[in-house]
This record gives C-alpha cells, structure tokens and sequence, in this order.
C-alpha cells in the first residue's frame, strides 16, 4: 500500500503549518519508464572512521559522514542489486583526487589519501557500470551525463548517495532542470548533518523530486525485472 505523501523522515521537524502551506504540491509519486540510478559520491571518504557518530569521526577524518553512511549501505547494495536484476544501468560519480583542492569557499581539506575518492568496495562498480567524474557539486557540470543518458533515452534518475544537502541536491535540481524525472531514495541518501539531511528531502520533494522510500523504488524494479506491468 502506497504511503502518504508526507509519510517521510522530516515529519518530527516540519510544523503542520508548513504542510499546510505545502499542499499544493500532492502528488502521485513514480519512477519513469526507462530510469538509471545516479549514485553520488559513495567514495571512501564518506565511510572514514566506521559506523559512529559524525562528531567523533570528524575529530579525525573531516568530510566523514560516520553513522550516517554506514546506515545508508544495506539498503543502497539492495537497490543496485534490484537494478542490475532488472537491467537499469547504475551510473556513479566521484571526483579526481586534485580536483580536491578546487573549492570555491576556499576551505582547506589537507592532504589526502590516494584511495579517498575510490568508490566504497562495498558499493563498487560491477563492470558496465559508467563512473562519472566531477568538479563541482552537479553531476552534470562539465561532465559527458547528458550524453549518455540522452544516448540511452533515460527519462528518470533514481538518484542516491552523499551528501542530501549538497552534491546530492545540486544533481537533482539539474536533473530537473534538463526534464529528467528525479526520484531520490530516501534511505540509500545521507548527510553528516540529519537536520539538513531532512530539511532537504522535503524541499527537493516539494519542488524538484519525488522523494520514495527504497521498498517503493526496490518494488517498482522488481516488478520490471520480472516483465510484470509497473504501476
């Protein structure tokens, strides 16, 4: 059964008012019919430290997104799985390690390890898989992505990974903007912040994206894989 429009993970931080405001934007949610899942930025920096809390791996590995991370793998190696099953091609990003120095805040990251931007062994690629590598926070700045989601006739992007407040927002608003239909996987995306982490699913899915929890996503390609009709 289909959960209500709100049903999500910022219910304890947005106030009825705000809904209230926001019901316009109901809607039957959908994955498209010829989608990819964009996964974004599963690197090694984002698991430094282990499953703990952000604040203490932080102390160490900066960039880290401790507990976070670590909570959203399950249900991300489950979604890759269900899209390899059913034939919709995963496309990762990442970035070179110099291009790590390029920041337009002008923070300072240091010195980094050569495996940092390695996507997780856990989470790797499996050969076809398309790795994308980036310089800013959009998948799609300065990147060949439209091109091949053109050249496949990619209508929608099930998009997942890190971080919800930045790269991927950035990514989903672009996709919205180049009339592709986003969905994000609620649970296979993180932040090191949960506040933002929350406060962003429901602003990208008022605006730019249909936020779906992954059993919706993960029975929407089971039922591809299987040649049953999609609803």
């Amino acid at each position: 059964m289909a959960r209500d429009f709100e049903d999500h993970c910022w219910k304890d931080v947005i106030d009825a008012d705000t809904i209230q405001i926001y019901q316009a934007y109901r809607r039957k949610v959908y994955v498209g019919d010829n989608p990819a899942v964009l996964a974004i930025d599963l690197y090694n920096k984002a698991y430094r430290g282990g499953d703990r809390p952000v604040k203490d791996v932080d102390r160490e590995f900066s960039g880290a997104c401790g507990e976070y991370a670590w909570k959203a793998m399950p249900p991300t190696q489950a979604l890759f799985a269900a899209a390899r099953r059913a034939g919709v091609p995963i496309i990762y990003t990442t970035q070179h390690l110099h291009s790590a120095g390029v920041h337009a805040t002008n923070r300072n990251s240091g010195r980094e390890a050569d495996d940092t931007y390695a996507i997780k062994a856990e989470l790797a690629p499996a050969p076809g898989d398309l790795v994308i590598y980036k310089e800013r926070a959009s998948a799609f700045f300065g990147t060949p992505l439209i091109a091949h989601l053109q050249k496949s006739r990619i209508d929608s992007l099930i998009i997942c990974g890190e971080t919800t407040s930045g790269c991927v927002r950035a990514s989903t608003v672009d996709a919205y903007s180049y009339g592709f239909h986003a969905v994000v996987a609620e649970e296979c995306t993180y932040d090191r912040s949960l506040i933002s982490h929350k406060i962003n699913l429901f602003d990208l899915h008022h605006k730019y994206a249909d936020v779906m929890h992954v059993e919706e996503v993960l029975a929407h390609l089971d039922a591809r894989a299987g040649g049953r009709k999609v609803a």
